[in-house]
């Protein structure tokens, strides 16, 4: 491992605008409560996930689309100030951002309501537009909160390039045969595990089996998150089960994807897998007890501050 080279990641993903309503508990049907406080935060899985790279020292370049509003505006302009490549970022004229509705309640779950808006509108064309940007990179990171066909190219391109590739298919949905086993290290966490596999996934032996399951359908390694638990990790004549790391849990909002973010540069810079998933998970710790999206990732340094004062829990 090279703590001190600067890796090169791609992320063809989603922008959008997080609206944060926090509230003691989740409205019921038809009802009207009062909440505690709200943010406007910029997020996105592609954007944070973009973020939690930058933050962690990688030199991050952004393919994606937004609305012409000042969402949009704002959201390229927050990408742009953590030293994210913004030039692949088309504006959708007519089309608004994306928004997205997300209620936190005193215990730090979260329910979320996408608008996806442009984001809908990022073209195939669009992403072989950035065929250079794909190509010159370590490694693409993808999620599902972008056109399928679109992910879909983008992959194909990393793939013609020997760029390796990070696939978080969230929010989970049909994919077609043959697209897994060009995917280098898959993340998903136990709802998407279950529909991916077909496997019900409560505990560490049935995401043991869904992810072997995952592997037989062509990906190298497979993480299976499972929130305060831990990660199960499925690589070639490799499997453990790592604990998660306690904290006191204020908002899970953009835990997974300043996991796969930081996952990502550990795997750019020669970790092992474990060790690069256990820095992920101190990250994603670190990100819960903090409110909101982009605002909750922590940089490189509060992480291996972190680090020091914590020691996960290895179940072999």
């Amino acid at each position: 491992m090279n703590n001190n080279i600067t890796p090169c990641i791609t992320v063809v993903g989603s922008i959008n605008m997080d609206l944060v309503f926090r509230t003691p508990r989740m409205p019921m049907l038809g009802e009207t409560i009062t909440g505690t406080g709200f943010q406007q935060v910029p997020g996105g899985k592609g954007a944070n996930q973009a973020v939690a790279a930058a933050r962690q020292g990688a030199e991050v370049h952004f393919v994606g689309a937004v609305g012409d509003d000042g969402f949009g505006d704002h959201a390229v302009r927050c990408l742009a100030a953590e030293g994210i490549g913004v030039a692949d970022i088309v504006s959708a004229t007519g089309k608004p951002s994306g928004v997205a509705g997300i209620f936190v309640d005193g215990n730090g779950a979260n329910s979320i309501v996408l608008a996806p808006g442009a984001n809908a509108q990022l073209s195939p064309e669009h992403v072989e537009r950035a065929v250079a940007t794909i190509a010159s990179a370590a490694f693409l990171i993808c999620q599902l909160e972008s056109p399928l066909a679109s992910v879909m190219r983008a992959i194909h391109i990393a793939r013609a390039n020997e760029v390796q590739v990070v696939f978080n298919p969230a929010p989970a949905q049909a994919i077609p045969n043959g697209l897994l086993a060009l995917v280098d290290y898959l993340i998903v966490n136990q709802t998407e595990a279950a529909q991916l596999s077909g496997i019900e996934v409560s505990d560490t032996d049935s995401a043991a089996r869904a992810a072997e399951a995952l592997r037989a359908h062509g990906a190298s390694a497979v993480l299976v998150t499972m929130g305060e638990h831990g990660v199960l990790v499925a690589a070639p004549g490799h499997q453990r089960f790592l604990a998660a790391v306690k904290v006191d849990v204020v908002d899970t909002t953009a835990a997974g994807d300043t996991f796969v973010g930081v996952f990502t540069v550990g795997m750019a810079r020669g970790m092992s897998i474990d060790d690069a998933v256990i820095e992920a998970q101190f990250a994603a710790a670190c990100a819960v007890t903090r409110m909101g999206a982009q605002t909750s990732i922590p940089t490189r340094e509060e992480v291996l501050q972190m680090m020091r004062s914590k020691q996960p829990r290895g179940v072999p």
